[in-house]
């Protein structure tokens, strides 16, 4: 039997956020990394900001917003075609390499899978359909289903709200350091799939595991590794 009833991901723990760069090298050429880098730091900025003065928009329009910040950083011309093209990377991430057979992997064990997380339902169900992934998740839950964004302790309880089952059943996802502290803090147990071989984050707490792939969340999901959460 699976250790866990559920696991909820955040989507870049699915989807590669950096597939964006070859776009921006296309607009701008040689200026992808430095630009999408900028680009991401203030997405997440902006959520947080907006989060905390009560500012809502949606991820589309923060993406949009962080976009024209990071170009006017950088010094480069973004005209309105160049934004809607840069905008809509976001609608056709590639998902990493290892996502498609984890997923299958966790629901023929009956492991139940959902998102948490900061991007809009469009930008979801847009990437998920692209890469034949839908029918794979129980729900594709956006934090904005309550105007909130994550670490917002109201942003993880949409998981609870949804499955209707007890935080120790649900296993949570992280790509980012900063969101498996904020998973922990509300109560889920936590894997962060730290993709990016970043340090850990000094929040005063730690997740449950930490793994370079999903190898390590099925390991620890399906029974093959030993369960770190207590």
């Amino acid at each position: 039997m699976p250790r866990f009833k559920a696991v909820a991901f955040d989507y870049f723990v699915l989807f590669n956020p950096d597939s964006v760069v070859a776009d921006v090298n296309q607009v701008f050429p040689g200026k992808g990394r430095e630009l999408t880098t900028l680009w991401r730091t203030r997405q997440f900025e902006y959520a947080w900001l907006r989060s905390i003065t009560n500012r809502y928009v949606d991820f589309s329009a923060i993406t949009e917003d962080a976009l024209v910040y990071a170009a006017k950083a950088i010094r480069v011309e973004l005209t309105p075609a160049d934004r809607r093209r840069l905008t809509g990377a976001y609608l056709h991430l590639a998902p990493w390499p290892d996502t498609a057979d984890a997923l299958r992997g966790l629901k023929a064990s009956g492991v139940r899978i959902i998102t948490i997380a900061n991007l809009s339902p469009m930008m979801l169900e847009s990437n998920a359909d692209r890469a034949g992934l839908l029918d794979l998740f129980e729900a594709l839950i956006s934090t904005d289903a309550n105007r909130t964004y994550k670490p917002d302790p109201r942003a993880y309880r949409l998981g609870v709200d949804h499955l209707h089952l007890a935080k120790e059943d649900i296993l949570f996802a992280a790509f980012g350091g900063w969101d498996a502290a904020g998973a922990k803090v509300f109560g889920y147990p936590t894997v962060w799939v730290n993709r990016l071989n970043q340090p850990a984050e000094e929040l005063g707490v730690r997740p449950d595991e930490t793994s370079p792939n999903l190898k390590g969340l099925l390991d620890l999901v399906l029974g093959e590794a030993p369960a770190g959460r207590h």
